[in-house]
Parts: structure tokens; C-alpha cells; sequence
């Protein structure tokens, strides 16, 4: 990324993300209730008029991890860092019958937004919140939530845990061949431990798929596809 951008965005005190809770009021108020589609439409309508940024992947990322996830087909998922859950639609709605999308989220407030928006979407059951660290609940997930191996995973919380995460799925035997990982703003704010790490480790082959950063065109980002090869 151009330096000369990256030292704007930080030095600009509108590049913050909107206000969460307005944002799921937005959704609730505009989208239609059991329509993942127009829910999305309507908080990408919010943050493009009135944020500079979001936790949100947005719409152009949105569109590539559409298609991965639909590519996988997953019956089994999880997303690490869900925000107001937004992602969470995003990929449930395309869960088949039987189908679980994990939403793990360290804020017990987002949590919550997280729950209310996804009722909305009509997708709750479709979708199992965890509020807790990663550290806590990864080694966790096979006791006490009943999960074998996760098809596909999106990775998009603190980019310094992206690596570490990712090495406690594999030792803690969550990842099957042909297992799925998808890791969002690995350009901005970007995540090099992680992307040296999937790029160079024998048991992945990754893609990186190039976009911009959340309601910036202006600014490189991307998500990066790695395809668990088995051990």
C-alpha cells in the first residue's frame, strides 16, 4: 500500500468504523426481515455514506468470500471475530439444511448484535455463537460443541492471532483435508506473520485474491485462500 495513503488513513479522524449499534438499527429499520440479501445491502448502503471504514469485509471482499464459501459447500464452519455479524449472514445464508456457522466473539456487546441481527436475517438457526478468546475456545470446540472438523473457516479478528489460531486448528485435529481457510486484511492492516507462514508451510496451498479495504477502493487489501493438504 502506498505509504503516503496509509499515513492519511491514520492521521484522519474520520477513517473510524460506524457506530455498531446504529449500524444493526440501520439494518433492522431498511432490510427486510428474513432477506440475508437486503439486510447486507442495507448496512453496505450505512458504512459506504457513513464510514470511512468497518469491520464489516464489505461488499467487494464480500463478493470473493461469497464465492469460496459456496465453492467449499461447507456443512460445518467457523468464523473467528464476527463483529455485529455481518460475515455471519453473509455465509450462513448459503448453508444448506444442517448446516452450522460457528460465530466466535470476544465482545460480549457484539455478541448480542450479532444475535439480533442474524434473527432478523432468519438464519438463527443456522448459526452458534460463542462469546470467549480464541485461546480459550479452539481447544474447546470438539468437548463441548461437538465439532469433528470445520469444512471451512474465516478468519478476521486481531490480526496477531491469525498464525497462532490457525496452528492451534491443526494441533487441536479441526481441519480435514480439504479444509478451507480464509483470512480477511492480510494487506491492511495486514497479517505477514500469517501470510509467510500459510505460504511457506507444506501442508497448505494458498491463493491470495486481491481487493481493496472495506468501503476504500483506494486502499490494496485482499483475503488469502489456504486449502488444508492434511498432515
Amino acid at each position: 500500500m502506498d505509504s503516503k495513503i496509509s499515513s492519511e488513513l491514520l492521521s484522519d479522524p474520520a477513517f473510524v468504523a460506524p457506530d455498531p449499534e446504529k449500524m444493526v438499527a440501520h439494518a433492522l429499520e431498511h432490510g427486510k426481515r428474513g432477506d440475508p440479501t437486503s439486510i447486507l445491502k442495507s448496512m453496505d448502503e450505512y458504512c459506504w455514506k457513513y464510514a470511512k471504514r468497518s469491520m464489516n469485509i464489505g461488499d467487494a471482499k464480500g463478493v470473493i468470500l461469497d464465492s469460496l464459501f459456496k465453492e467449499r459447500d461447507p456443512k460445518v464452519a467457523i468464523e473467528l471475530g464476527s463483529f455485529v455479524g455481518y460475515s455471519a449472514v453473509r455465509m450462513a445464508r448459503f448453508l444448506k439444511d444442517g448446516g452450522k456457522l460457528y460465530c466466535l466473539e470476544i465482545n460480549p456487546e457484539y455478541a448480542k448484535l450479532v444475535e439480533k441481527l442474524v434473527d432478523y436475517a432468519g438464519l438463527l438457526d443456522k448459526i452458534c455463537i460463542i462469546v470467549g478468546t480464541s485461546d480459550e475456545v479452539i481447544p474447546t470446540l470438539k468437548a463441548k460443541h461437538g465439532i469433528d472438523k470445520l469444512d471451512f473457516v474465516f478468519i478476521d479478528h486481531m490480526k496477531a492471532l491469525y498464525k497462532p489460531d490457525l496452528i492451534s486448528l491443526i494441533k487441536n485435529d479441526l481441519l480435514a483435508k480439504g479444509s478451507v481457510v480464509v483470512a480477511d486484511n492480510v494487506i491492511y492492516p495486514g497479517a505477514p506473520e500469517y501470510l509467510e507462514y500459510v505460504r511457506n508451510e507444506p501442508l497448505f496451498k494458498s491463493t491470495f485474491f486481491k481487493s481493496h479495504l472495506e468501503y476504500r477502493p483506494e486502499v490494496e487489501d485482499g483475503l488469502e485462500k489456504s486449502v488444508f493438504l492434511g498432515k
